[in-house]
């Protein structure tokens, strides 16, 4: 039941962690697409930046999706950083690369 559950998850995993990258490479794929001689620099300069912040957002959930792999393989997956109390099912369904338990993630240890 271990080995069903752990396939699961690892399945669910390298999902998100396929479809981050597929973003990541549309993010990319937008970039030549702006028009330097656009009157309004101004708003291309802003979208830019907005593009920015999400590739890092995106690239940082990368990082966390590809760590979570990796305790995975180790048995350390749901396991809080911090405490190393169990992080529950309902976090790591919404969060599947949370790092923390919410009692760690709300500063209450």
């Amino acid at each position: 039941m271990v080995d069903a559950v752990s396939s699961a998850v690892r399945a669910h995993l390298e999902g998100e962690r396929d479809r981050v990258r597929g973003q990541l490479r549309e993010l990319h794929a937008d970039d030549d697409s702006f028009d330097e001689g656009f009157a309004d620099t101004s708003q291309v300069t802003a979208e830019r930046g907005e593009i920015e912040a999400l590739s890092a957002s995106l690239t940082e959930t990368l990082h966390d999706l590809d760590d979570a792999l990796v305790k995975l393989d180790a048995g350390t997956y749901g396991e809080c950083e911090r405490c190393g109390a169990e992080i529950g099912d309902a976090r790591l369904e919404a969060m599947p690369a949370a790092r923390l338990c919410i009692a760690c993630a709300s500063n209450k240890r």
